[in-house]
């Protein structure tokens, strides 16, 4: 049975199996991501951090915040990933749709998602940027409601939303653009196992140069004390990032955020295709 033939994921189905994916990836990219939150909040270099870390911290520091990683895969990142393709085709935009028609069913899906799981963001990235010993999951929750109330928990929301549209918008539509330009250039399937690892790399290369910017503003109005307010928002916090550090400091981190992004991506991918060819669906 071809591709075009086999049954499609509902949203509900889709999701589910998205959120399967990204729990199960996240395992394996956390350390990435801890080293990549360090370096953003004391500007050193990834060398020193990943050093200090291990020397002062231990190994396990790397998997700092991994609970609160699981609670936003398992709710922002399966929606931005297992609702793109049922939302997708809803807009119409199907094999050979425009490229803009796939960025949008990845945007709308990523601020979706990131609105769900901010929750999960804030407390990941306090977790993280926490030096010393790591702080009991009540302690982390407790404090950020007793300083700032529910509001806490949805500090840095207009940048994780702006950032959540663009990397997923990219993510997607590359991911799904590149898979064609694949499969017609090799002669592999759709869910040929290479195609997917290739236009998963693809996809990770262009979600860092795209999203860095948002990434570096995200972790800073994330990481704000829990009893004081540094910053008054997206812009402001971005205009005083620039004024203190430069704009090329807006891209403090591309290493280990392609280092994450890249593997992540291809390793989402690469296990919701499996699952979807597992239950009978076609690919994305």
């Amino acid at each position: 049975m071809s591709s075009t033939e086999l049954k499609k994921p509902n949203l509900f189905q889709s999701i589910a199996l998205g959120g399967a994916s990204c729990v199960f990836t996240v395992n394996f990219t956390h350390p990435i991501e801890t080293v990549k939150t360090r370096m953003q909040v004391t500007g050193l270099s990834l060398g020193h951090t990943t050093t200090s870390l291990l020397k002062t911290e231990g190994v396990t520091a790397f998997w700092k915040g991994i609970v609160f990683a699981w609670g936003r895969e398992a709710s922002y990142a399966s929606i931005k990933l297992g609702a793109y393709a049922p939302v997708r085709d809803a807009l119409g935009a199907g094999k050979d749709a425009p490229f803009y028609l796939k960025f949008l069913a990845g945007a709308i899906t990523g601020g979706v998602g990131s609105i769900i799981g901010n929750p999960f963001d804030v407390m990941k990235t306090l977790a993280q940027a926490n030096e010393g010993a790591a702080k009991p999951l009540g302690t982390l929750v407790g404090d950020m409601y007793k300083n700032q109330g529910i509001a806490g928990f949805y500090r840095g929301v207009q940048a994780n939303i702006m950032r959540a549209m663009v990397l997923n918008a990219t993510k997607m539509a590359c991911y799904d653009i590149s898979k064609g330009y694949v499969a017609d250039a090799t002669g592999w399937g759709r869910k040929d196992v290479r195609t997917v690892f290739a236009s998963g790399m693809v996809a990770g290369l262009a979600m860092t140069a795209s999203v860095s910017p948002f990434d570096r503003i995200r972790t800073a109005l994330m990481n704000q004390p829990t009893d004081k307010k540094l910053y008054n928002g997206f812009v402001d916090c971005g205009s005083k990032l620039i004024k203190e550090n430069g704009p090329a400091s807006l891209w403090r981190g591309f290493i280990p955020i392609w280092a994450r992004f890249a593997p992540t991506a291809t390793i989402q991918l690469l296990v919701i295709e499996t699952l979807y060819d597992f239950f009978g669906f076609a690919s994305i």
